[in-house]
């Protein structure tokens, strides 16, 4: 992909040059080029530990204008450009990781984590695609480091064995000088590559979330889209479903790492994505305090949103006092709503203007954020579809998850406590017996039924099997609407308070 964005370099320079002809040729190119390399693409909090700070004379590194190869620059919006002098940014954004100090040359992996590895190479980084390589080659003979090799599958479940496998083995080893010349640079990049995988469960709207573009930007954001994203598994359908998202993380063309088989030369590089928790950002683990609530804005901007008034005004604009607006997610096939219109009328009842929020349509990323964040409140049985209370207005929005039959404490877990970290409100109406279809399919004193915990205990190991099989993709619920419509009015009852606290804190703010 990134060859339409490449420029090609002008001219070829001889391999010999007359020495007395060295000097002048050399303040040629200083004058010619210095205002595209020291400004047009300068990292954004100042020089990067390990690619942007000052390399040996000897490393192969040293020239931007090589022989035959492309360079490829870009990246950083203009505003997150800084001049020299600012403090400078590791490629590691962890806190008391033993990466985040990485010299020049040297390969770091942190395999601490329960949930995920990630590695990072500081210096000369260049693709090998016929070994599926990140070669490092260092300076002069003698000035790198010892010979060393690491091995990482970049997927945030490294305990899941069954899908761990399917995902692409990436080598990381220190080259041997003498390689450098079967590996000349084809595409040459001025920012570091993120190396991930579209793989694993990438058919799930919260795993995809969850293990790919919530991980990837706690990792990366830092970094401010000076990163360029280099993706195993790459498919259009991928790029295309989430390209408004893939465009907020890089600047740059996404290196097909598979199928691109010309060399790429990158001053650093990341593999693999740090993971904290479902869902979650912990501002504790990160350098610069980064929040979900901070991953939110970037989902605001990356899909356009216009800026909210409290943001850029000392006076914002009174919230109107109207019926606060309820999605219900409509799920097809499993985990349905049986009775979805007499809960809808239900709701209007309440108070809510109601509308159906329809799922597997087809419809993009875009046209789902644009509904939901338009919501005041999200109503849906427990499944991928409910990743999308990250659209919802953090502080100002509600959830309320229906948790099936057997499910309680991993519904919570998953999206309940997501929910109150972005600070909605969250409202979890566990489902009955009698309101779950298990109760058609089973005897009421089926242990299924009358006792989904110790259900799940006799299973052993093969618990997880019980509870997808029966728990997840055999059930359906018919809520009992005496008992919803006690969830409904204390969420409604809550979003009016707030509403109003909200035009009653405008209203006493001094004009301007």
């Amino acid at each position: 992909m990134d060859d339409a964005a490449a420029v090609k370099t002008k001219g070829r320079w001889a391999l010999a040059v007359q020495p007395f002809l060295a000097l002048p040729v050399v303040a040629l190119c200083v004058l010619l080029y210095a205002p595209r390399i020291f400004f047009a693409a300068p990292a954004p909090y100042g020089a990067i530990v390990g690619f942007f700070g000052p390399t040996s004379t000897g490393s192969t590194s040293s020239s931007v204008a090589q022989l035959g190869l492309e360079h490829v620059g870009g990246g950083g919006d203009d505003a997150d450009r800084e001049d020299g002098g600012a403090p400078q940014q590791v490629l590691d954004n962890q806190m008391d990781s033993p990466c985040s100090s990485l010299p020049n040359h040297t390969i770091c992996c942190d395999r601490s984590d329960y949930h995920s590895d990630v590695c990072f190479m500081a210096g000369d980084v260049r693709t090998d695609a016929a070994s599926l390589s990140l070669l490092l080659f260092p300076p002069a003979p003698g000035g790198g480091t010892a010979v060393v090799e690491e091995r990482i599958r970049p997927y945030t479940r490294k305990w899941d064995g069954y899908i761990t496998k399917t995902i692409h083995e990436v080598r990381l080893r220190v080259a041997r000088p003498e390689e450098a010349a079967g590996h000349r640079c084809d595409v040459r990049h001025d920012a570091p590559v993120h190396v991930v995988t579209a793989g694993g469960y990438s058919h799930n709207l919260f795993h995809m979330f969850n293990d790919g573009f919530l991980p990837l930007w706690l990792t990366a954001q830092h970094l401010r889209r000076r990163v360029v994203l280099a993706v195993l598994s790459y498919s259009p359908r991928w790029a295309g479903s989430y390209g408004e998202i893939i465009s907020g993380l890089s600047g740059y063309h996404v290196v097909d790492l598979l199928r691109d088989k010309r060399t790429h030369c990158f001053p650093g590089a990341i593999i693999g994505t740090r993971y904290h928790d479902y869902l979650a950002v912990n501002s504790t683990r990160l350098r610069d305090n980064k929040t979900i609530v901070d991953f939110h804005r970037f989902l605001a901007e990356v899909y356009d949103e216009p800026k909210d008034s409290s943001s850029s005004s000392s006076k914002p604009e009174s919230p109107p006092l109207g019926r606060p607006r309820l999605g219900i997610v409509s799920r097809k096939g499993r985990r349905v709503i049986e009775n979805q219109a007499a809960v809808a009328r239900l709701a209007a009842s309440v108070g809510f203007d109601v509308e159906i929020m329809e799922t597997a349509t087809g419809a993009p990323l875009s046209a789902v954020y644009a509904s939901v964040s338009s919501y005041d409140a999200l109503v849906g049985v427990h499944g991928a579809d409910l990743t999308t209370l990250l659209f919802l207005r953090p502080g100002r929005a509600a959830l309320a998850q229906i948790a099936p039959l057997g499910i309680t404490l991993l519904s919570r877990n998953l999206f309940g406590v997501p929910a109150a970290r972005m600070g909605l409100h969250y409202e979890q109406y566990d489902v009955g017996a009698r309101e779950s279809s298990l109760s058609r399919r089973y005897p009421a004193d089926h242990v299924v039924v009358a006792d989904p915990a110790r259900a799940r205990r006799e299973q052993g190991g093969k618990e997880w099997e019980l509870v997808e099989h029966v728990y997840l993709r055999g059930q359906n619920v018919s809520l009992d609407l005496g008992r919803f419509r006690d969830t409904l009015a204390r969420m409604h009852s809550r979003l009016k308070e707030r509403q109003q606290s909200q035009v009653s804190s405008a209203d006493a703010l001094p004009q301007t």
